[in-house]
């Protein structure tokens, strides 16, 4: 098993509300609505009942009966029903509802760990407006393109997963040195936390995790399409904001002090930019800002490595980082 459980670098003193209150909301949509209902059978009498019978009795699992996916129904399968978006009966209040419905504890909790993970950087990125915008319009390009594989579909899609996806296709363009701790259990032989570069880790959520799957057919009510449609959509904003030049909040330019670097670049020696990228990244740790700090020492150690600097550098970097 290989789960994410953290990042680094992260901004200093900085609240991530909008995440927060994402987190909240879907937590109190399965306590407050999912969790009472999934205890509750669905009235045999109930016309929806029928018609979830119907739309779902050819898609059944093999070896399932239809009387046993009926016995094991709920009045929660009934509301995801109604409130999920079903390709084949498209609804827009739909396309927004499913985003805080789910399908139970764990595809919950998998899906707050990852936005908790990732969702404080892209925030701060792109200031608490931008990035709830930028979370509802790819989580609604999810559930497109998840409704474009196979359009007639009456079976509903839930899940924050489309929208989230999005929040990590913004997270790999824009934070491409920041680091994911990730923990390893190969039962009995190995416990461990490794740290692992986050655009691997991403490509790996992309390519093995749900491209590959999709190609093969996989089903298992694991929603590919809506992954890679999230994930491409917020891959796609970022590389827009980046072409545009956009800001983060408080007017600090997007890259981060490139700007103080140019005139360093040109003809500089990589000791000499080096040099540069030491001094910029120590005075952003003085500042407060220690997600941009890391990214100019790491360049740093990269461009003149076994120099001075670079020892600088990695020695900073320790203490950023713990």
């Amino acid at each position: 098993m290989f789960l994410p459980i953290g990042d680094f670098p992260n901004p200093k003193g900085y609240v991530a509300w909008v995440t927060w209150l994402l987190i909240a909301a879907n937590v109190a949509v399965y306590l407050l609505i999912s969790l009472p209902l999934t205890a509750l059978a669905p009235d045999p009498a109930d016309p929806a009942l029928r018609a979830y019978v119907d739309a779902v009795a050819h898609q059944l699992p093999p070896g399932v009966t239809l009387q046993d996916f009926v016995r094991q129904l709920s009045a929660y399968d009934l509301f995801v029903f109604e409130h999920g978006f079903k390709p084949g009966a498209p609804a827009v209040d739909d396309l927004f509802a499913s985003l805080f419905l789910h399908g139970g504890l764990g595809h919950l909790a998998g899906n707050m760990l990852f936005l908790w993970i990732y969702g404080d950087n892209v925030e701060h990125r792109l200031g608490r407006v931008p990035y709830l915008l930028a979370y509802l319009l790819t989580g609604v390009c999810a559930t497109l393109a998840f409704a474009a594989l196979d359009p007639g579909s009456m079976v509903p899609l839930v899940g924050a997963s489309g929208a989230i996806s999005g929040v990590l296709g913004f997270y790999f363009l824009l934070f491409p040195r920041n680091v994911v701790k990730v923990f390893v259990a190969l039962f009995p032989i190995l416990f461990r936390t490794i740290h692992v570069n986050a655009r691997i880790v991403l490509g790996v959520f992309v390519v093995i995790d749900n491209l590959l799957p999709l190609l093969g057919g996989a089903g298992g009510g694991v929603a590919y399409g809506a992954h890679l449609g999230g994930f491409l959509a917020g891959l796609g904003l970022a590389w827009l904001g980046e072409r545009a030049g956009w800001r983060r909040p408080g007017g600090e330019p997007r890259d981060d002090g490139a700007a103080a670097l140019r005139d360093a670049r040109r003809g500089a020696s990589p000791e000499q930019l080096a040099r540069a990228r030491l001094q910029m990244g120590l005075s952003l740790m003085q500042q407060g800002q220690p997600v941009a700090a890391y990214h100019h020492l790491v360049s740093a150690a990269e461009l003149a490595p076994g120099t001075e600097t670079a020892r600088q550098a990695e020695a900073a970097l320790r203490a950023l980082t713990g």
